[in-house]
């Protein structure tokens, strides 16, 4: 086994250097950022100490067992029957033309070789001790991989700075200053109550109608808003009846619209109203019909705010899609549901960053009108890292 050292200005760099020495077949043992002395300790760089290695013998192994496989070869019948002796001239005179190609066995056994070696290769992690943990805890919260590298980038150069001698609760707190960095440049919070009509949407059985009224709850019992509501979820008879009773509990008017020219009606009728939230339909979220249905149905005017409803329970590729389906309305913020119903948070970071769209509200629960929080970095984070907020 032939090991070899490397220092670099970049990883990709340091890849290069290893391929052209040692060849594909190296495997990567060990990875850190190092930081080289300048003039009077002065000037200092920062550089990857990548330490590589290859098996130099490999090659000529393999060479060995095809020689072998070639001497068990049966010999011709018709030169056993004439006693003629077998010539064998030497390995370098053979015409390629002529030469045996290796029996499938050998074949097999190369690329089962070759597999097992880039295998290893993949699973040597540049990650050791409390940043090993903290890289299983961002795959197990789903994070997006390209995200996941970022952070983990990051702290790898202070897990180094810091002579590999960092608490996890350093390394805890290292990545949740990151991730906020990362997620910041968003607006976060609930109601700032600059719009009138509030319209909440999402696909099916993400909680809008238990959500509408918590937000109505607080909205009319915290800030004092005079409050209505609209409803345009007519595919759904129990929808409209569970509103009807959050409207009531509430002392709110509830105006049930089928068309373009019941909403407007409606409209006019609370046009003396602080807040009005507009329940729409849950509808099966790949069928582009339910948007432009809500086009028709809804005037999405500068006067109102848009809520996207989704629920962590989903897998994030669905959440991906609702997105893509909802992003044809001007979306303001998300609302993200069902927090106590699941241990797996990343999707909140991976929708934030990918859409550069902020969250209004957390849900933990279906009592109304508690079991909901205003969002914030911080608390997005903490839920993800599963720390206490502080």
């Amino acid at each position: 086994m032939k090991v070899k050292k490397y220092i670099a200005p970049s990883m990709p760099e340091a890849m290069k250097m290893i391929r052209t020495e040692l060849g594909s077949e190296a495997v990567i043992l060990n990875s850190k950022i190092v930081q080289t002395q300048g003039f009077f300790g002065l000037f200092r760089k920062k550089n990857f100490e990548v330490i590589a290695a290859v098996d130099p013998e490999a090659p000529r192994k393999q060479m060995v067992q095809l020689k072998e496989k070639e001497r068990k070869i049966p010999v011709n019948s018709k030169r056993i029957e004439s006693q003629q002796p077998i010539v064998r001239e030497p390995f370098t005179k053979y015409d390629a033309k002529e030469t045996h190609s290796p029996a499938p066995d050998l074949l097999k056994e190369i690329q089962e070789l070759k597999a097992a070696m880039k295998d290893l290769s993949s699973d040597i992690s540049p990650y050791t001790g409390h940043l090993q943990k903290m890289n299983q805890l961002l795959i197990q919260q789903e994070i997006d991989p390209l995200i996941r590298k970022e952070i983990m980038s990051s702290l790898l150069e202070k897990w180094y700075l810091a002579s590999e001698n960092a608490s996890f609760e350093e390394v805890q707190n290292w990545t949740k200053k990151y991730i906020i960095s990362k997620i910041s440049n968003v607006d976060y919070g609930g109601l700032t109550y600059q719009k009138k009509y509030i319209n909440v949407v999402g696909p099916t059985g993400v909680g809008k109608t238990t959500t509408i009224a918590k937000i109505a709850a607080d909205c009319m019992l915290k800030d004092k808003k005079k409050i209505a509501f609209i409803t345009t979820d007519t595919f759904r008879i129990a929808a409209i009846e569970q509103l009807k009773t959050y409207a009531k509990i509430l002392g709110a008017p509830v105006e049930v619209c089928y068309s373009f020219e019941d909403f407007k009606k409606a409209k006019e009728a609370y046009k003396e109203y602080d807040v009005v939230f507009i329940d729409t339909a849950g509808r099966n979220f790949r069928n582009e019909k339910y948007i432009d249905d809500l086009n028709q149905l809804i005037h999405f005017s500068n006067d109102m705010e848009t809520l996207l409803v989704l629920s962590l329970t989903s897998k994030i590729t669905d959440m991906n899609v609702i997105y893509e389906q909802f992003s044809k309305i001007k979306i303001s913020k998300f609302i993200f549901t069902k927090v106590d119903e699941t241990a797996n948070y990343g999707a909140m970071v991976n929708l934030i960053v990918n859409s550069g769209i902020g969250v209004a509200y957390l849900t933990n629960g279906q009592n109304v009108p508690d079991d909901i929080v205003i969002a914030s970095p911080s608390l997005i984070v903490n839920t993800i890292l599963g720390v206490d907020e502080s």
